[in-house]
Formats: structure tokens, sequence, C-alpha cells
């Protein structure tokens, strides 16, 4: 499968960055799918995520399961 093409996306980071070299994620929402990159190396490969997937793994996050 190719990697889609996600120029057209916005991508978004965190409210929370605090811009001083932190770590930080930036997502993008697609109609059927989340990506997610590193904001400090955004031209490397990002991990795509499909819909169910990334409600199961916020909903993991927010029980406190992982």
């Amino acid at each position: 499968m190719s990697e889609p093409c996600l120029t057209h996306i916005a991508w978004r980071k965190s409210s929370r960055s605090t811009g001083n070299g932190s770590d930080c994620v930036e997502v993008a929402l697609g109609d059927t799918s989340i990506a997610i990159r590193d904001s400090k190396n955004p031209q490397q490969a990002f991990h795509l995520f499909g819909r169910t997937e990334w409600k199961a793994f916020l909903e993991h996050m927010r029980s406190g399961d992982l």
C-alpha cells in the first residue's frame, strides 16, 4: 500500500507545546484516517491510523490503561 499524500491537510501541534525544544507531535485529520508526526522532524515519515484505531487509543489513554 502506498503512503497517502497529506500535503493538503493542515498539521496541528498541541496547544500545550511550549516551543522550547520539548518533545511534541503534530496531528493531521483526514477523512478516514489520522496522521501523527514528530514536530521537530516534519520531513520524516508519519504514522497513519484509521479512525477506529485512533478512537481506541484515545479511550485507553483517558482510562489510564496506557
